[in-house]
């Protein structure tokens, strides 16, 4: 095990302030220099901070993800906690066997045939968010993306992928917001008691709705899951993956939707170039998936004792993969501090990988690509109107307010991609 270091320390620590949630580049380009694969003895993880590193752990399954198992030594009390009980036993945790099973039945959402299907869908209710925007910022007025359409185009089309009716989605917002504290590293009481009771009406909503599905079949995933894996899901295991499944597929789309936005309104030369282009928004989604991650960190649990970049890895440790840190790695990706929608050969752990990748990507990608095409074309002087809010978490990097206006001069290229003055 690699002695600790006070410089790495404070690096990673620095992370967890106002300043750090806000701009974590700075400390984990110096982290990875430090020491890249960092063991801290407060906190008692292997923090990975190089693309490598990451990608390897990600793609080896005997490196599991925290599940009930962890829980029995980790969290005794998670008995008493539903949330804990819904995030350890649900997909995302759950390993070996039952993984497998739970993500083949899952997987009858996310097919390329389904995720295709929904482009339709997806454009017309794009359209008509984007018709509210215009509302809102006629006469020059200030909106905020992310309530007008960061927020509900992914909730409308996950919606629409299970079956949650027009008129429930609104309340999801919260909700989901409060179950995501889970995902935070150091969890406070606070933490619990809301991801405790968002996961009780979540559960309560979804099991009404399979109930519905099955008295009223549609042609949607929770009618799937409802009807035909009957003696293959217990009806917890079929509520919590309904549970799952609606509030990971939009939470992260809110944060990659809102980074994206943000991230081309502020590199005005890149977005003239998608703007004239627009064959280019498919990798200026890439390249936003890579500039900015909106999920920061996963963990997994080593299932053997082994060696990481050099440094000895007992069994049954934990091992924090720094998604943002992997993406930004110069041995990946050249220039990495440099936002370049022109970048190819792109390749990132946004998504996570190995058995644990997720379902929804492609899902998410086209979402992605559609509102940034639709927006661009239909208001070619967008600009930033404020300084933009995040969320307070460490894990998740969402804005919950990100103030927009139309009326800005057109951006011009040059000859060298960048905006002229």
């Amino acid at each position: 095990m690699n002695s600790p270091t006070p410089q790495a320390q404070t690096l990673l620590f620095s992370l967890f302030t106002a300043e750090g949630r806000e701009n974590p580049h700075p400390a984990l380009e110096a982290l990875r220099q430090t020491a890249p694969v960092y063991h801290d003895p407060d906190l008692d993880t292997f923090f990975l901070t190089t693309f490598a590193d990451c990608q390897a752990v990600l793609a080896d399954a005997a490196y599991r993800a925290p599940d009930l198992a962890w829980c029995e030594e980790n969290l005794p009390d998670w008995r008493e906690h539903p949330a804990a009980d819904f995030f350890y036993s649900s997909m995302l945790r759950a390993g070996g066997a039952d993984h497998t099973r739970l993500r083949r039945l899952a997987g009858k959402g996310f097919t390329p045939r389904r995720v295709a299907a929904l482009q339709a869908a997806i454009e017309k209710i794009t359209d008509g968010l984007l018709d509210d925007l215009a509302d809102a910022t006629s006469d020059g007025g200030t909106a905020n993306f992310q309530d007008l359409v960061g927020y509900p185009l992914p909730v409308a089309v996950v919606g629409e992928l299970i079956g949650v009716p027009e008129a429930d989605q609104a309340r999801f917002r919260s909700l989901g917001g409060d179950a995501s504290r889970l995902l935070e590293p150091v969890r406070t009481p606070e933490d619990w008691a809301r991801a405790d009771g968002a996961v009780e009406q979540l559960r309560e909503y979804f099991r009404e709705l399979a109930g519905r599905r099955r008295r009223e079949p549609a042609g949607d995933l929770a009618t799937a899951l409802a009807l035909e894996s009957e003696g293959t899901l217990t009806e917890h295991e079929l509520v919590d993956m309904l549970l799952l499944v609606f509030v990971a597929g939009f939470e992260t789309t809110t944060g990659l939707l809102g980074m994206a936005v943000h991230t081309l309104l502020n590199h005005p030369g890149q977005l003239a170039l998608v703007a004239a282009d627009p064959r280019l928004v498919p990798q200026a989604v890439e390249e936003s998936l890579r500039w900015d991650t909106p999920v920061q960190m996963t963990e997994r649990i080593a299932g053997r004792a082994g060696v990481i970049g050099g440094v000895p890895v007992p069994e049954g440790a934990n091992v924090t993969i720094v998604l943002t840190a992997a993406n930004r790695d110069p041995a990946q990706h050249p220039d990495p501090h440099r936002f370049d929608v022109t970048r190819t050969g792109t390749k990132v752990l946004s998504f996570s990988g190995g058995p644990h990748y997720c379902l929804g990507a492609a899902l998410a990608r086209m979402e992605s690509a559609v509102a940034l095409r639709r927006l661009f074309a239909r208001f070619p002087r967008l600009a930033p109107a404020g300084d933009p809010v995040r969320r307070e978490s460490f894990s998740l990097r969402v804005f919950e307010d990100l103030p927009v206006r139309h009326g800005a001069a057109v951006p011009t290229v040059t000859h060298s991609g960048k905006a002229a003055a």
